[in-house]
């Protein structure tokens, strides 16, 4: 994974409440067990019309929000299942930070444990950043070192994060990444293990 210590990029809003992970990445488009290629099914029963077409009234098939890598959504954001491949799909289309005034539980861990940022923020701020993400061309700067997210119009908002995380994201490493700076010393337990049996 590609880590970050500041993110400066469009950001586009998706002013719905309560978006399920089925939504995010529909039940039908489980069977890979890789975790690239979700993308191009991403929002798929809002961003296709039935006979498989762009819905030119999808937020995120307009023009100007494309190439996003900020999303801006509302509260409740990734209920549902606990379906992993929800944050696969939202990395894999561009996605990098999500910013809510509520995310569901398993979702925004599994968003960690998956290179994404999960950035929750009182409901009045997070209505501010809607509001002006509908008019593009609308940047966000995402500080995560110092926890500040700030835009051109001298807004500023501060978030928190579990430093735990802060260094995983800041670094690209997932657990089995970590779990890898620590071989030398796992195969040398293993050599004296071994050696006694």
């Amino acid at each position: 994974m590609s880590g970050f210590k500041t993110l400066q990029g469009k950001a586009a809003a998706m002013d719905r409440a309560n978006v399920d992970t089925d939504q995010i990445i529909p039940k039908q488009f489980l069977k890979r067990i890789e975790k690239t290629g979700f993308g191009q099914y991403l929002f798929y029963d809002w961003r296709f019309t039935k006979e498989g077409l762009p819905n030119p009234e999808f937020e995120l098939n307009k023009t100007e929000n494309q190439g996003a890598s900020i999303l801006i959504a509302n509260e409740n954001f990734g209920c549902g299942s606990s379906r992993e491949h929800a944050p696969w799909a939202l990395g894999d289309y561009g996605f990098k930070v999500i910013i809510a005034p509520s995310f569901a539980d398993i979702f925004h861990q599994n968003c960690l444990k998956n290179g994404l940022l999960p950035i929750t923020l009182p409901a009045e701020t997070v209505e501010y950043l809607l509001e002006r993400a509908q008019s593009q061309p609308y940047d966000l700067k995402v500080d995560l070192q110092n926890g500040i997210v700030e835009d051109e119009y001298n807004f500023s908002a501060s978030f928190t994060i579990n430093e735990y995380w802060k260094k995983m994201l800041i670094n690209g490493w997932d657990e089995i990444e970590i779990t890898l700076q620590l071989e030398s010393s796992i195969s040398s337990f293993e050599e004296k293990r071994f050696a006694v049996q």
